[in-house]
């Protein structure tokens, strides 16, 4: 193991989009475990749309990340030295670790994974919180049933390509909105989606009462602003509208634009429901289960954005989520 541990740290709170000056590039010692704890190399870091609202000091369903802190980010790394009882060297392990080269854990939160079994990205994407998130978002908070019509916002995302597949398991009709043609191409040609829908190219109200001409069942929203009221202007009797996230709207620098057609949700007797995937944790070796299998009966594609270079590459890597640029679940990989 190293001496020295390179480190991203939250220098100071953005306005809008991030900066590079909200970073702080910074070596420092490396730590040795003690005893009940183990040291390792981080091997993979997870890149989240979340992530903005981290560096916010507001309240949130978890707190933010303090000034001069590490980054959050949850990571896989690989067991240099341990004295645990339930680590050892060669093991590789999944949790919350930070934007860092090598950490030192009591293990707390975090646990072994096969890495023999599915890449270590796999584990931070369709066998972690986005797949955890799409399971429950859809079916728990969406209660899906065979037949219904979904649709997905940033479907080409991780969460996003995980909703549309696991509907499709679930015996839905799967349409997809996303950036582009390459994109739309993607969802349909290879992951079985029904439809998809270019915003880019505009009329995505009209697309979806095309596409969706008995109204949209359930609503799976990434996105937030115009994709949302356009969503909401064509629900289906008794729908719901599942609020997973809003990328739109988190570089805002004015007030996050809310639904104005809402009272869609009364007309069409709907409901609209927010959840965090973190209430679910109880649960997610049932989602893993089953997620596993679907992957193993190529039901599921696993659609993985695999950045290779160094810690110091977070930074602008982590910027290519908000300006759409990755396809499916975004990791760095450290090299």
């Amino acid at each position: 193991m190293t001496d020295t541990n390179r480190q991203i740290q939250l220098a100071s709170r953005p306005v809008g989009a991030v900066k590079p000056d909200n970073w702080a590039h910074v070596t420092v010692p490396a730590a040795a475990p003690a005893d009940g704890e183990f040291a390792g190399r981080t091997r993979v870091i997870s890149l989240d749309p979340a992530m903005r609202g981290w560096v916010d000091d507001r309240p949130s369903y978890i707190p933010p990340v303090g000034l001069g802190d590490v980054m959050r980010a949850a990571s896989v790394v690989e067991v240099t030295s341990s004295q645990h009882p339930d680590y050892r060297p060669g093991d590789f392990v999944v949790g919350a670790f930070g934007v860092q080269e090598y950490v030192v854990s009591n293990g707390r939160g975090a646990r072994k994974i096969d890495a023999a079994a599915a890449s270590p990205a796999t584990y931070l994407g369709a066998l972690g919180a986005p797949g955890m998130t799409a399971y429950f978002g859809l079916l728990d908070i969406g209660a899906l049933a065979e037949g219904e019509t979904v649709v997905v916002s940033g479907a080409a995302g991780a969460v996003g390509t995980m909703v549309g597949q696991i509907a499709k398991v679930r015996g839905a009709r799967v349409i997809g909105i996303a950036g582009g043609a390459a994109k739309c191409g993607l969802l349909t040609d290879e992951l079985g989606f029904d439809a998809a829908i270019d915003y880019r190219a505009g009329g995505v109200r009209k697309a979806l009462r095309s596409h969706a001409p008995n109204g949209i069942d359930v609503y799976f929203d990434n996105v937030g602003g115009e994709i949302l009221d356009a969503a909401l202007a064509n629900l289906a009797l008794r729908a719901r509208v599942v609020i997973c996230g809003a990328i739109s709207q988190y570089n805002n620098e004015t007030p996050v634009q809310g639904p104005s057609n809402y009272l869609s949700l009364l007309v069409r007797r709907a409901r609209m429901e927010g959840f965090v995937v973190f209430d679910y944790a109880s649960r997610y070796a049932e989602a893993e289960r089953d997620i596993t299998g679907w992957i193993a009966d190529g039901r599921i594609r696993v659609q993985e954005h695999v950045v290779t270079g160094t810690v110091d590459d977070f930074p602008a890597t982590l910027d290519m989520l908000y300006r759409g640029e990755n396809t499916g679940k975004l990791v760095l990989e450290l090299v």
